[in-house]
């Protein structure tokens, strides 16, 4: 039960008379019913093993579950109607469909699908969980049509994500206790103030998702905004000094900066805005609520999960709170190999100084999670450096749950820093707004190198209460939607800029886990507990000081870990998720020199460079021993073939041949029979700066080459990948940018 009230959208949900929006048939529903009852079967208790050990109500209750059971199913297809790709859900319904008939699963399933009796073929959800299993499994490693790879690996996905993290109107979910998982209801009523009943940004914010047609213009009229009304064209004209898209790292410093400069100041979100009291730390509406896509967001192979805020506040509201500076050598980089002497400017280092007081970031931690213990443990062990990562938190900060925003009100997010001083300063922030295209026309200022200028954007409200569509009119624009959304807005306003949506930087990671048993004294805790990163652990070359990738560690709920964990069998996977409590796990990052590109909403494209996957299995190499010196009794990968040992009993060259047996290996759609999915928290560089048109799509100004006015102020700026947690970069180059056109302004 929750200790007290959080928002009504991050609670559960009341399953009972509950509707979904489902346009599936009922011959797609039944096979995709039977998929997903074989990827976590009912199974009778006595399959369990050292059943004496586990014979509780919570483990039986589980144990005789399965993923097809209400609502999980009809859940899934929201999720799909809802965000998945076109092609891909077109793709996806053609495998149920063929599934639902026998000449279907003959051909996807070969000879498992047929028996001795009339018609002797059956359909899927006819035949044995066995050989429905054998199906899936081959599926898995088929070299050849990795299109239905595909198609099974997003139903495995989201069939293990719903079942682990939803919960009812209660916030339970039966099988927590199973699998040892406690949300966290602990609240630091310290932060709270007489004020914190009106919340932090009262003063400038407008919810959209609350407000009318009537409403609306009242509201931003009484916020000090100039309004008139287009009621012939439904239009709600708007005029401000400046416009900023998005509320985030980048967004969320440039309105304080330009706030307090004494410019009135327009921030739209199409996310919505929580305090801490709102924050439930329940994984299912929370990652749906607060991330892009709920959580869902893939590259469109499948190869890169994307993870991305989507609420006031951005990726800072949901982010891990590590607080690193930008690496001297990413400086130089930036300064001399791309000529880019802002980075090394006494401004720019000043501004980082000035990020990190604001918002309080300290490398001191007082008690440390169980995946931490673990990392450290394991370093010291192999007498390696490891180092505590600053955060934006203070050092007592013990909450493992802040990436669905943090309920005791400790880690310092613009939505609690920048956005203050901004509202603070007259600033208006609409949320529940999404912006659809920038206002250009040609430019006839004499000597102005720029063809186009910018007047303002054009937005939505992105729920159906309000219908104006709104034209924002501003002297100066900012993008700061992150690397995902500036640039399909950009081109979809008709900028050219070769480098638009391209040079998109992501950090790829792998991950390995271990396995630590209760026993295990010396490391205590749950890995959900404790700070998610304060330790790191830097994998240099042998050669040089080179960092070819770091160790750190992720946030894992149920949800997520069993989404991600590969998928051997149903038994397996069951047993596996009983030890999901002490299972703990790294991620390398590594600075890609690979990218991608973003050019149309929700369509990542992204490439591996062979350096890129050399640096990973470096990282993934380092981070097995670290496992493996720290005590765990088994350790694997995060590979389709649930690549592991058991570490009693093996020799150390036995440990020594599995560690180098590891390697960067392809994504579901690469013709290979085992192959990986790799994460990313980070998006950069998908409209980076240079120093010339050719070189960026803005310059050291952040200003656009083609359109007077118009400024990225976000992580696409960044020239390359960083190879560190990015978020003191991104806010140190958004106040370096928003000082400057701070200055532009000021001289109109």
């Amino acid at each position: 039960m929750r200790n007290r009230e959080c928002h009504p959208l991050l609670r559960g949900e009341r399953r009972e008379g509950r509707k979904y929006r489902n346009g599936f048939s009922s011959a797609e529903m039944e096979s995709l019913s039977s998929i997903c009852e074989t990827l976590l079967p009912p199974l009778p208790i006595e399959s369990l093993k050292n059943n004496n050990n586990n014979s509780s109500d919570a483990v039986k209750f589980f144990w005789e579950s399965s993923g097809s059971q209400f609502p999980v199913p009809d859940k899934i297809v929201e999720i799909l109607l809802q965000r998945a790709l076109p092609e891909a859900l077109i793709l996806l319904r053609l495998i149920l469909w063929m599934l639902a008939t026998r000449f279907g699963t003959l051909l996807l399933c070969g000879s498992l699908c047929l028996n001795g009796k009339w018609p002797f073929i059956n359909k899927f959800s006819d035949m044995s969980l066995d050989n429905r299993e054998k199906v899936i499994q081959k599926w898995f490693k088929h070299r050849f049509l990795t299109p239905v790879r595909i198609v099974f690996l997003y139903i495995k996905v989201l069939c293990l994500i719903i079942f682990f993290s939803q919960c009812d109107e209660n916030g339970e979910n039966k099988v927590w206790e199973a699998i040892g998982y406690k949300v966290d209801n602990e609240v630091n009523t310290n932060n709270y103030t007489d004020n914190d009943k009106n919340r932090t940004l009262e003063k400038g914010i407008v919810e959209a998702m609350y407000e009318t047609n009537l409403t609306l213009p009242q509201k931003l009229d009484q916020k000090g905004l100039k309004v008139s009304m287009d009621s012939k064209n439904n239009i709600l004209k708007i005029k401000c000094d400046v416009v900023i898209v998005g509320s985030g790292c980048g967004g969320g410093v440039a309105a304080s900066v330009l706030a307090t400069s004494g410019h009135k100041v327009l921030v739209l979100e199409k996310g919505n805005y929580f305090t801490s009291r709102d924050y439930s730390s329940l994984e299912g509406p929370s990652m749906n609520e607060l991330y892009e896509l709920g959580g869902t967001y893939t590259s469109w192979d499948g190869k890169v999960a994307i993870l991305a805020g989507s609420t006031v506040g951005g990726g800072s509201s949901i982010n891990w709170a590590a607080s690193i500076r930008t690496p001297d050598s990413v400086l130089k980089e930036w300064s001399e190999e791309y000529k880019l002497s802002f980075f090394s400017s006494y401004e720019y280092l000043s501004a980082m100084d000035t990020v990190c007081k604001r918002i309080g970031v300290t490398d001191k931690c007082v008690e440390e999670g169980l995946q931490n213990q673990v990392l450290r443990k394991g370093c010291e062990n192999l007498g390696l450096r490891v180092d505590y990562v600053p955060r934006n938190s203070s050092e007592k900060h013990y909450c493992g749950s802040c990436n669905y925003g943090c309920r005791r009100g400790d880690k310092k997010g613009t939505e609690v820093t920048w956005l203050v001083d901004a509202v603070d300063h007259g600033a208006v922030i609409l949320s529940g707004c999404k912006a659809e295209k920038f206002l250009l026309e040609e430019n006839n200022k004499e000597g102005c190198l720029r063809s186009k200028k910018c007047l303002g954007v054009m937005a939505n409200v992105v729920t159906n209460n309000v219908t104006w569509k709104l034209q924002i009119e501003a002297k100066s624009t900012i993008s700061a939607g992150g690397a995902l959304f500036t640039p399909p807005l950009m081109i979809s306003s008709g900028l050219k800029n070769k480098n638009i949506g391209r040079n998109l930087h992501l950090h790829p990671v792998l991950m390995v886990w271990g396995y630590f048993p209760e026993w295990v004294r010396d490391l205590k805790g749950k890995i959900y507990e404790g700070g998610i990163i304060t330790s790191v652990h830097k994998v240099q070359s042998k050669d040089s000081s080179e960092v070819k990738a770091i160790v750190e560690t992720p946030a894992m709920g149920p949800g997520i870990f069993s989404s991600l964990f590969p998928w051997e069998s149903g038994i397996d996977f069951k047993e596996r998720m009983l030890k999901y409590s002490r299972t703990a796990h790294f991620i390398t990052i590594i600075k890609d020199n690979g990218s991608g590109e973003i050019r149309t909403e929700g369509r990542v494209r992204y490439e591996f460079d062979d350096s890129d996957k050399e640096n990973m299995k470096e990282g993934l190499k380092q981070a097995l021993r670290i496992l493996i010196a720290a005590g765990a009794v088994e350790v694997g990968t995060h590979r389709s073939d649930g690549h592991r040992i058991k570490c009693e009993g093996k020799s150390e060259k036995e440990l020594r041949e599995f560690v180098e047996s590891v390697y960067a290996t392809g994504g579901p759609m690469s013709h290979e029979e085992k192959w990986s999915v790799y994460g990313s928290a980070h998006q950069m560089g998908s409209c980076r700066m240079g120093i010339t048109e050719s070189e960026g799509a803005v310059d050291e100004n952040g200003q656009s080459w083609e359109a007077e006015g118009l400024f990225v102020c976000d992580a696409s700026l960044l020239p390359t990948a960083i190879g560190v947690n990015p978020m003191i970069t991104i806010q140190s180059t958004a106040y370096c940018v928003a000082n400057r056109i701070a200055g532009m302004l000021r001289m109109e």
